[in-house]
């Protein structure tokens, strides 16, 4: 299925990075006459994805950044982030309930209809969900 729309927003790994994307996924998904629904759920998603790579990714590199894409097709949007870490993203479960981490990626999974990550040739890795649009 061919893409409709690609978005890129290039962001510091720093933790205004998750506030930005939320921007920008807003403002881009409703050019893109996405219902409000879906765009709240993919603006979870994504701060989500943009909190835990700058979590990870922060600590190594103080200049490191990452980089947010969405792609809409008539089904689904996907949202990728890259950063240049090389560790895997895992789906841990917070230890306590009043944990402040560790439920990111178990909420991307609720959220979306699938979630994974690749290795990218050059180093580094990129997150992505499927959100499927109503």
């Amino acid at each position: 299925m061919a893409e409709r729309y690609v978005s890129t927003l290039e962001l510091d790994a720093k933790a205004e990075a998750a506030p930005w994307a939320r921007r920008h996924v807003r403002d881009v998904l409703r050019a893109w006459q996405v219902t409000d629904e879906d765009i709240d759920t993919t603006e979870l998603a994504v701060c989500e994805l943009v909190s835990n790579a700058v979590q990870h990714v922060a600590p190594d590199s103080p200049d490191a950044r990452v980089t947010l894409t969405l792609r809409h097709d008539n089904a689904q949007l996907i949202a990728e982030v890259a950063d240049p870490s090389d560790r895997p993203p895992v789906a841990a479960c917070a230890t306590a309930e009043d944990a402040e981490g560790g439920r990111g990626l178990l909420i991307v999974g609720e959220l979306c209809k699938a979630w994974d990550y690749y290795p990218l040739p050059t180093g580094g890795k990129v997150v992505w969900c499927a959100i499927a649009l109503a």
